[in-house]
């Protein structure tokens, strides 16, 4: 069965002045998949990511998204290829002086023919996808913890009914109840809704736990992608270290090794 990839890097570069981030780095995303970008410090990993959605223009390289070059397309047809996606930044990227429904609505204001009435019940659908009590429309950010704020970014990026979403360590600074319940969360809506999700994340659990595939960014390009079980397999120095290092240890399988 062929795979249909929604998603195509090839040979991106990556400078900020001398400093090069990416070179050569090839990647693709796979459609209904959710796919871990792993990485060192300083590998670029939220680089790429903005890269993807255009908040980064690459050096050289091409970018295709759904078989459309993102460098060919402007006005209209660069807004609704745009619309296609959605991205939960980390730290949840909220407006602080809208509450959790009027930051979700933001996207939706550009939907011609939204009435005011629609809009709201909209955004309030969103919200509790993302596993947010009601009350919660009403809070600011100020007023919610750093769990709900994660949450109000995902309903926000999901306000468009997006294909693909973007999540920057959607577990960070979670403790391990609250990043495991934003784990299935996540496994949740993409079976629900067919997306395609493109995660970066640093969390073995979330790995274990959500990805279909891994890919590793090293030596400024994606060293190598795979499942778990084949990353397991690896030799490379850093990625058998983070793989099999002593904070991997608790994110195995209870019968690995047993025989």
């Amino acid at each position: 069965m062929s795979v249909e990839n929604v998603i195509e890097v090839r040979g991106l570069q990556t400078r900020f002045g001398s400093h090069v981030v990416h070179d050569g780095l090839d990647l693709d995303v796979r459609r209904g998949e959710i796919l871990g970008v792993v990485g060192g410090s300083g590998t670029g990993k939220s680089v790429l990511l903005r890269s993807i959605v255009g908040l980064n223009r690459p050096s050289a390289g091409s970018i295709r998204v759904f078989g459309m070059d993102l460098d060919e397309l402007t006005g209209e047809a660069r807004e609704a290829l745009e619309q296609r996606w959605g991205v939960m930044f980390q730290d949840g990227a909220l407006f602080s002086a809208l509450n959790v429904r009027e930051n979700v609505e933001v996207p939706l204001r550009a939907v011609p023919g939204l009435g005011d009435d629609r809009r709201r019940a909209l955004a309030e659908l969103k919200v509790a996808m993302a596993g947010l009590p009601r009350l919660a429309n009403d809070k600011f950010p100020s007023d919610l913890s750093g769990g709900m704020r994660k949450r109000a970014g995902l309903a926000r990026a999901l306000a468009l009914d997006p294909e693909i979403v973007f999540l920057d360590e959607p577990t960070a600074g979670l403790d391990p109840i609250g990043a495991s319940a934003f784990d299935r969360l996540i496994v949740a809506l993409r079976d629900t809704l067919n997306l395609s999700v493109f995660m970066v994340t640093h969390d073995l659990d979330t790995l274990h736990a959500c990805c279909d595939r891994i890919a590793v960014l090293a030596e400024k390009r994606v060293l190598t992608t795979g499942t778990m079980a084949e990353m397991l397999k690896i030799d490379h120095p850093w990625v058998h270290e983070y793989f099999h290092g002593p904070r991997a240890r608790a994110a195995q399988p209870l019968d690995e090794g047993k025989g």
